[in-house]
């Protein structure tokens, strides 16, 4: 069933909406940009003459109630992006009266799906790799069966449209599925993009094609790295990472962010890149700080040569040319994860960077892909959102389809 296709005239609908917005310390969402990506689908139900009920999970309370990670606080964001009141049921797991209570054009947001532990369907407080685990995880996957089913009783049709969840086998993005025949079933217009979006990437690689891989860690992002090796012409590795690979070289990287238990998996890609002949580009120079914090003392050293009590925090000078001429002239572009400490004004220049570079592509008639939170908020930051093709709201979920995973959200409507 396709979303465009479906009338909701009447009928109750629950939608997996991504509302995991960031937050700041006193519940204010500082970047609502996932919640202005659910908002065609949201519309449609309410034009339709259909009732709206959401659900979302927001960070990980793991199945314990925290008041901090409580979806109430942004009710008021969700009523005015949404331009009607929403209500709110306070337990996602009792909101029976909620859900009946609804009249057409009304919408319902319930509380954080994990304050369950059944939406995600892990044993709580029991040690993983032990007889009483096993036990436990059967146990628990009756449970999440029951929890999903009671989330189905509240609506007559379903939409998935959490992109960014749609890798996790959830109650919520691939249990409750099995509770609506395949009619009542469908994608919303944000998964459906997002699919595409993916399909544009991989399934028609115009070259060259660049992709930037940032963050702190490698191990978060080795089986990506080593799937674009076979895939793409150049590939920047930027960020936290940098510095495992300088130390993997023989570099002296002061107090910078390294996995040593990484070493060999860096000079495997640095090999794999030169047999697959790939351009690796990897940052020369580093902005280095001695505190990590915005207003410390700065200098620039090369990313093998960093003195001891300072660290890489930013991409150098040299670096920010090397990855411009990397992403100028691409035709596929795919970024994930910032250069640096973006969100430190004084160590946002690489990422800035390469945003810019990005945009002057794209403009040149590059299909751009940028996905994962970080680098959303970057490209927001810098005010390019409107100078790249497409801004993922998934980031694990999108780096999995790259990978060219199965990702259980979309197989459970389209099975």
């Amino acid at each position: 069933m396709k979303i465009a296709d479906f009338n909701f005239a009447g009928k109750k609908a629950i939608v997996r909406v991504d509302f995991n917005v960031p937050l700041d310390e006193n519940g204010n969402v500082t970047d609502d940009t996932r919640i202005r990506g659910a908002l065609p689908t949201l519309k449609k139900v309410l034009a339709d003459g259909g009732a709206l009920i959401m659900m979302s999970h927001m960070g990980k309370p793991k199945g314990k109630v925290n008041e901090k990670l409580s979806l109430s606080q942004i009710v008021p964001n969700v009523s005015a992006a949404l331009g009607v009141e929403v209500k709110f049921a306070k337990d996602c797991g009792n909101a029976s009266e909620e859900a009946a209570a609804l009249k057409p054009g009304e919408a319902l947001l319930l509380e954080n799906l994990r304050f369950y532990p059944e939406e995600e369907g892990k044993p709580v407080g029991v040690e993983k790799g032990t007889p009483e685990f096993d036990a436990a995880k059967k146990e628990m996957k009756g449970r999440q069966q029951e929890f999903a089913k009671k989330l189905a009783s509240y609506a007559d049709c379903y939409v998935m449209d959490a992109f960014g969840t749609a890798h996790r086998k959830h109650a919520s993005t691939a249990v409750i599925d099995e509770y609506f025949d395949k009619d009542h079933k469908m994608l919303g217009y944000l998964m459906e993009k997002e699919v595409h979006a993916v399909d544009a990437v991989l399934g028609n690689i115009k070259r060259p094609f660049t992709a930037i891989m940032g963050g702190s860690k490698v191990s978060t992002k080795i089986g990506i790295i080593e799937n674009l090796l076979t895939k793409v012409d150049n590939l920047i590795l930027c960020g936290g990472m940098t510095y495992t690979f300088a130390k993997a070289q023989g570099g002296h990287i002061g107090l910078s962010i390294c996995e040593d238990d990484k070493l060999d998996v860096a000079l495997d890609v640095i090999k794999k890149a030169k047999e697959n002949g790939v351009n690796l580009v990897l940052g020369t120079d580093s902005v280095c700080g001695d505190a990590f914090k915005n207003d410390c003392n700065t200098q620039v050293c090369p990313s093998g040569a960093i003195p001891e009590g300072w660290e890489g925090m930013d991409a150098g000078p040299e670096t920010r040319k090397l990855f411009a001429n990397a992403i100028k002239g691409a035709k596929t572009i795919l970024w994930n994860g910032p250069a640096g400490v973006f969100e430190f004004d004084n160590f946002d220049g690489g990422s800035k960077a390469i945003a810019e570079a990005i945009a002057e592509a794209t403009k040149e008639g590059a299909f751009s892909l940028i996905g994962g939170g970080d680098s959303v908020a970057c490209i927001n930051k810098f005010g390019l959102a409107d100078q790249v093709s497409y801004i993922s709201t998934g980031g694990g979920a999108l780096l999995e389809a790259i990978e060219g995973k199965v990702l259980p959200g979309v197989a459970a409507i389209e099975a």
